[in-house]
């Protein structure tokens, strides 16, 4: 199976959940490529947690709570893009990208562009709330004018059924589901939520029979 790729329109929108609850239900690693921000619990940990699943270690790990170039030149450090490989893995592979689609790595790439590189499926993780529509059809069309496989949409929020309507139609890409907020957010819920996500869809687009 190919991995599937995890992105969304913006930071904090709920990737790393949506990424938890891929990696529960398909029995799939996980895998950030790059950590920005080690105070707090980093998304693996959160993954890990979530799904009771293993994780793979992260190729970069780096202080700063920050977009990963401006991270990396706060100590000193330059992100080998090119080292930036899909790991090998016997489970399924879920892979989460840090921020939005243009987040650099460096002052001359960005996540976009090692999507294109990988050549993964993506799920784009959307917002419901109000700004969405322009920030998910822009994320949309640069997915595409890179030649990024898109395998659907995941809502994060309440439910905005009209909204989410013209995201996907506009979009002319596949509804796969929204996980509203869970509390508590646990494991429990998460499988709960998920039950109600395409998955099928997923492992379609991952390319398993």
């Amino acid at each position: 199976m190919k991995p599937i790729v995890v992105t969304g329109t913006d930071t904090g929108i709920g990737k790393t959940v949506v990424s938890a609850g891929l990696v529960q239900t398909l029995g799939a690693h996980y895998w950030k490529p790059v950590q920005s921000g080690l105070e707090e619990e980093t998304d693996s940990e959160i993954v890990a947690r979530l799904a009771g699943a293993p994780v793979l270690s992260e190729a970069v790990r780096l202080e700063l709570p920050a977009s990963p170039h401006i991270s990396a030149e706060a100590e000193g450090v330059r992100i080998d893009v090119e080292a930036l490989r899909l790991p090998d893995s016997p489970r399924p592979l879920v892979v989460e990208g840090a921020g939005g689609l243009m987040v650099p790595l460096d002052d001359q790439t960005t996540f976009l562009d090692l999507f294109a590189r990988w050549g993964a499926p993506v799920v784009l993780v959307a917002r419901t709330a109000l700004g969405t529509i322009n920030h998910s059809l822009l994320s949309l069309a640069a997915l595409r004018g890179a030649g990024v496989p898109v395998a659907g949409l995941i809502f994060s929020g309440e439910a905005a059924p009209r909204v989410e309507r013209t995201i996907a139609e506009m979009g002319e890409v596949a509804h796969l589901g929204r996980v509203g907020p869970l509390d508590p957010l646990d494991g429990d819920s998460l499988r709960d939520a998920f039950a109600a996500i395409d998955i099928a869809a997923i492992r379609r687009a991952m390319g398993a029979a």
